[in-house]
């Protein structure tokens, strides 16, 4: 019964420890499906992009869409 809760506890404070980083490796990951999804609605309107001489997101793009 020992060797339960030791493993138990082991893989409870390994969770707590882990969780910030996949949290926030789940919310970086959402980002980047949103900024490859804005390029490629970037790449689809042309006239827009030639129009403001540009070629795919800019800083303040991404700024402004945080």
């Amino acid at each position: 019964m020992n060797a339960l809760t030791d493993t138990l506890t082991v893989l409870g404070t390994f969770l707590i420890l882990a969780l910030p980083a996949l949290v926030g490796y789940a919310h970086e990951w959402r980002i980047d499906r949103q900024l490859r999804a804005a390029v490629a609605h970037r790449s689809g309107q042309a006239s827009a992009s030639t129009e403001r001489g540009l070629r795919g997101l800019t800083t303040h793009d991404v700024a402004r869409a945080a």
